[in-house]
């Protein structure tokens, strides 16, 4: 069962920096919800992508049973789980997606954060070089729905140019960040179970996922 409680989420205002070490180092649920509002950055081949972050799911590492380190089990795939909170966790899935992790809390407890939703910013250059790194035809950008580009794990990571090239990474780093964006307040943000978990598992029901309340870019209504 789990154990861990959320607490208040608080806002933060907008100031456009580079989130500090000690964010990632906050209880993990914490560090899942106070994700939303924030911005990612990659810098890929020259050119900046970004968009904030709209949807989040919280791994609870050793005692969680969905998530890949339960038991503390490290293997080559996990091993970045038991760094200090702060890298990416980058791993590949059906032999075809990227996701991208948010690893937490101290080290030796490995636990992180799925990025499962992004609403990209909203200028043309932005837009198009996603829509290139998503192989969508630049014909349809204005039919595009809003949660098209990033609305989901797999096709965020697509956007965003992420592959297992950046697994491990700081999010301190020049190329790969996250900074202070918008603000949302308690009643903006949705807590429901996670997705695509299996019923079987005892944790499929845990309330761990979080989103943005109507945002049209999360992944699942």
């Amino acid at each position: 069962m789990m154990q861990k409680t959320t607490k208040h989420f608080s806002p933060n205002t907008s100031s456009n920096k580079k989130l500090p070490p000690s964010f990632y180092l906050q209880d993990t649920i914490e560090v899942a919800r106070q994700l939303l509002g924030k911005r990612l950055v990659h810098i890929f081949n020259g050119k900046k992508l970004s968009g904030v972050i709209v949807e989040t799911e919280a791994y609870l590492g050793a005692q969680d049973p969905a998530c890949h380190s339960f038991g503390y089990k490290k293997t080559p795939r996990t091993s970045v789980m038991f760094q200090p909170g702060g890298c990416a966790y980058v791993y590949f899935i059906y032999g075809m997606y990227h996701c991208l992790n948010v690893v937490s809390g101290p080290e030796g407890e490995p636990e992180a954060v799925l990025i499962r939703a992004i609403a990209p910013d909203p200028n043309e250059e932005n837009y198009r070089q996603m829509i290139a790194n998503r192989k969508m035809s630049f014909k349809k950008v204005a039919a595009l729905h809003p949660k098209d580009l990033c609305g989901g794990p797999g096709k965020l990571a697509q956007a965003f140019a992420i592959t297992r090239s950046l697994n491990g990474l700081s999010f301190q780093s020049p190329t790969l960040y996250i900074e202070e964006a918008s603000s949302f307040a308690d009643s903006d943000i949705v807590t429901s179970e996670r997705i695509g978990i299996s019923p079987y598992n005892e944790a499929a029901f845990w309330p761990l996922r979080f989103y943005v309340k109507g945002h049209p870019c999360i992944s699942v209504t």
